[in-house]
């Protein structure tokens, strides 16, 4: 079916079992139409950057690490659903979620040249948390978790140990180049050092990022402090994704103090970062924005369903998640052109990358599709589907 109006801003009347419906739709869209061996190498799979793709540019052009990250994070989220409905999202005969990621994680390692180090710490605590995910599914499916995940986690804590310095009164730096510390390292890396019980550490890196980068009258984070000609400047721009890990730390570490500044930051986030008039958390375009919105939506979906949140901003945070999914599903599109197999099968889908605009005109037929853009869409439903 193809859609040609724009997204109705108000929430969509779906349940849960309709939502992770829709997820296992947008993951094997995704998996089908994205999905590649790495030099045809058995065993391997990566997201291809955009399609229709071009082999050669694809192995020597930019394959973007982090987009790969967050695809192993979708992968297990999928993986979860599997293992509650003990059916595959993609039919008995293809690997399971899990198995995908696992080979992802691998494949990752391989189109690294063989090392999971990256020069940008945000890149490496997005892998950092997805793989602790993918972990965890393990030992849930009994599943022993691989030496490989310890590995990761060894490797890049050493990363961000060395990146979490008192320069700037504290923070992470975002690059190898050490001349910025910004929200989008500071906060994953806090969410990371939270989840592996580097309590502390995490701590001291939200107080950070409250002293430091808070704006006082929006209530939402601004990008971050460059240093340079010995003083630093603030760089103001505030991003919907920078408030995702933020809200993820405060909640994974709790107390009085941090679930209040949760709160406000739910309220903040949708006073401040929705399309006016809707309910709907605006799209941030294609190539790296085509993933803000979806990573915003991921750690509301986690506020929506923290208890110790007070009621108003878990509905707040519920309705921002299912009115953005509901966007985002009714402006896709079916994309028969895409499907890489000759043999009959479910189309694959396009979404947007701006919830509110129809996937016909962002991605008409013959347009190249972001892969970004496509784990935005199927993340937001699986974070509407655990609601």
């Amino acid at each position: 079916m193809s859609v040609h109006q724009a997204a109705s801003p108000q929430p969509a009347a779906a349940d849960a079992a309709e939502w992770a419906a829709r997820a296992n739709q947008a993951a094997r869209s995704v998996t089908r139409t994205f999905g590649r061996r790495l030099l045809f190498l058995p065993g391997t799979h990566l997201g291809a950057v955009s399609v229709p793709s071009n082999t050669v540019k694809g192995l020597f052009g930019p394959w973007h690490y982090w987009w790969q990250a967050h695809y192993v994070d979708c992968l297990v989220d999928a993986g979860r659903r599997e293992l509650a409905a003990t059916t595959k999202f993609d039919g008995g005969s293809r690997p399971s979620a899990g198995r995908l990621a696992s080979r992802l994680v691998t494949t990752i390692r391989l189109r690294n040249l063989f090392r999971f180090e990256n020069h940008f710490y945000d890149d490496m605590a997005w892998l950092a948390l997805s793989t602790l995910r993918l972990e965890k599914l393990a030992e849930e499916t009994r599943h022993p978790g691989r030496r490989r995940n310890a590995y990761v986690r060894k490797k890049l804590t050493l990363q961000f140990d060395s990146a979490s310095t008192d320069d700037l009164g504290g923070g992470t730096f975002w690059s190898t180049q050490r001349d910025f510390k910004n929200t989008p390292a500071t906060a994953p890396v806090a969410l990371y050092f939270a989840r592996t019980d580097h309590r502390e550490r995490a701590q001291s890196l939200v107080t950070w990022l409250n002293a430091k980068l808070l704006h006082p009258q929006r209530g939402v984070y601004q990008d971050g402090l460059r240093i340079r000609n010995g003083g630093t400047i603030l760089e103001e721009a505030i991003y919907t994704y920078n408030q995702g890990p933020v809200l993820g730390a405060l909640l994974e570490l709790g107390g009085p103090e941090n679930l209040e500044r949760a709160a406000h930051l739910v309220k903040s986030v949708a006073r401040e970062l929705t399309v006016p008039g809707t309910r709907v958390i605006h799209g941030d375009g294609t190539g790296d924005g085509g993933l803000f919105t979806g990573i915003l939506v991921r750690y509301l979906a986690l506020a929506a369903r923290d208890p110790r949140l007070p009621t108003d901003a878990r509905e707040t945070a519920r309705e921002l998640v299912r009115t953005t999914a509901a966007a985002f599903w009714t402006s896709r599109r079916e994309a028969p052109e895409l499907q890489r197999s000759k043999a009959p099968a479910e189309a694959p889908f396009v979404f947007s990358p701006n919830p509110l605009r129809p996937a016909g005109e962002t991605y008409p037929p013959g347009a190249a599709v972001e892969l970004s853009t496509q784990l935005q869409a199927w993340m937001t439903f699986e974070a509407a589907a655990t609601l």
